[in-house]
């Protein structure tokens, strides 16, 4: 990919990184339940996922998707589902702050729970069908099709998911601040159910999308 070319197609994933979305509310959310040396790991999870969309596109998965009404509508439907059981799971955090004995539990709990916040933040971002679509609608402008594809996907992926990674870490720190400023279980309450609805708006909005015609 030409550095003309892959210009434009940074700064486009930037400001779809930065842009509000499941991928952000996802880790703002870990930052604030986990503090940054924990939470932080949602950010690989999110990086990975991006890496996932776009094998799927890539190996005409996400022409299905775009074809197919049942493949759309089961993904987004599971996609819709999961941000609802994780705005669910958000709102039933118990509000207790978070101390440095709470982030440096033992090994193996601490291990287990960062499994599942990387499996989390894949999951948001792998299972979302607009990331499919937007891919798909995007990746035409900055593929050259007379140039071996497989190298151009590479630089894609790489851009994507590390710009993806740096901006979601930057959220988990935001977030993170956040934590030495709540203290009070009425406060965490709050910011728990303020996340825990804006995931079950996000799997709102994703069940009513619907792909152009």
């Amino acid at each position: 990919m030409d550095f003309s070319t892959w210009l434009p197609f940074f700064f486009a994933t930037v400001a779809i990184s930065l842009s509000p979305g499941p991928g952000a509310i996802a880790a703002m959310g870990a930052g604030l339940n986990h503090g940054f040396r924990r939470g932080q790991v949602v950010a690989f999870g999110l990086g990975l996922g991006v890496i996932t969309q776009l094998l799927v596109v890539g190996v005409g998965l996400g022409a299905l998707l775009a074809t197919s009404e049942t493949a759309f509508a089961v993904v987004k439907w599971v996609g819709a589902a999961y941000l609802v059981y994780l705005g669910v799971q958000q709102w039933r955090s118990p509000a207790s702050p978070i101390t440095a004995k709470d982030a440096t539990s033992a090994d193996a709990a601490q291990a287990v729970s960062r499994k599942s916040i990387f499996l989390r933040g894949w999951m948001v971002n792998a299972m979302n069908p607009k990331g499919t679509v937007f891919l798909l609608a995007v990746l035409p402008q900055f593929i050259d099709m007379s140039r071996p594809l497989p190298l151009q996907y590479l630089h894609i992926g790489a851009t994507f998911s590390v710009v993806e990674f740096c901006v979601m870490t930057g959220y988990v720190a935001l977030a993170s601040k956040v934590l030495g400023l709540l203290r009070e279980p009425r406060q965490i309450r709050w910011m728990n159910r303020s996340f825990g609805s804006l995931f079950v708006a996000a799997g709102v909005f994703l069940a009513t999308f619907k792909r152009a015609a």
